[in-house]
């Protein structure tokens, strides 16, 4: 039972596979894909595979919005199912302004008490977020503690790795440059991503070949442990089930003591981005 009746309002952005958020007051708004034969929503009626075989069909989907008749239509149906507080943990804004229309619409709800964040994160980070808070909220951590504290806390304290099997998808869509994205395919370069301060994507390693991808995955969250001893491990794969596994068990074994370790599937817009072949590793630091 929620104590303080709170609910978490995210994107579809914010990756949680159905076996861990079930039972939990998530509310979703899908980010939209404009494609050629119509407009659709991110996670009800299209998928990643579907961004993939678009993809590979030569097909570049462009993403927009939630509607925020949808955001306040989900702020409505949180009210009548019978919540009081609100914490909205949307896709970063170095990304997306989804954000700033979340935080518009929650600020016009006067019967509800709100708490919207600039995560600076996307994707299975933002999806253990909300994980970690409800078991915080179980454990009987307050409204103000929540919002005051320990949003903020694990929001800083989450380091998220992503390679990228191809650059194309990332060039077409602006956001690395043509000569960058040819050199890298030519030499067999994978990139390593993370969310930097700011919430934009950054590139902070280089690897040679997908074989290497994992043991620098690993090493790179392996360098944020430090001298923590309570922290969550996450890794995520986009079209790579096989692989993530892999990455899963590797990790674990090379980072031991987790108190949870959550996996999940990158959702259809940031697909559109980074093509097949995405994976994953993240660690969130609890204390």
């Amino acid at each position: 039972m929620n104590p303080e009746k709170i609910a978490f309002l995210v994107d579809s952005c914010a990756e949680m596979e159905p076996r861990h958020r079930e039972g939990l007051p998530v509310y979703v708004v899908p980010l939209r894909l404009a494609c050629a034969d119509g407009s659709y929503n991110d996670g009800e009626n299209i998928f990643p595979e579907d961004v993939y075989r678009r993809l590979e069909a030569g097909e570049l989907p462009k993403t927009s919005l939630p509607e925020p008749a949808r955001v306040a239509e989900t702020l409505k149906h949180i009210k009548s199912d019978g919540y009081e507080k609100v914490i909205a943990l949307p896709l970063s804004s170095g990304l997306s302004g989804t954000h700033n229309m979340i935080r518009v619409e929650c600020e016009e709800r006067k019967d509800l008490e709100t708490a919207v964040f600039d995560t600076c994160l996307g994707a299975i980070p933002l999806g253990a977020v909300v994980l970690q808070l409800w078991e915080d909220i179980q454990s009987g951590m307050t409204w103000e503690e929540l919002t005051q504290k320990r949003v903020p806390h694990l929001l800083k304290n989450c380091r998220a790795f992503f390679s990228v099997d191809t650059l194309e998808y990332l060039q077409k869509g602006g956001r690395i440059g043509k000569i960058t994205a040819l050199a890298g395919t030519m030499l067999n370069i994978k990139p390593i991503l993370t969310f930097a301060p700011d919430g934009q994507l950054v590139n902070v390693a280089k690897v040679r070949g997908r074989k290497q991808v994992q043991g620098k995955l690993i090493e790179l969250v392996k360098e944020h442990v430090g001298e923590h001893k309570d922290f969550n491990l996450l890794v995520a794969n986009g079209g790579a089930d096989a692989e993530m596994e892999q990455l899963k068990a590797d990790l674990m074994a090379a980072i031991p003591g987790c108190r949870h370790v959550w996996d999940s599937h990158i959702d259809a817009t940031l697909s559109v981005y980074i093509g097949r072949g995405v994976l994953g590793a993240a660690i969130q630091i609890l204390d």
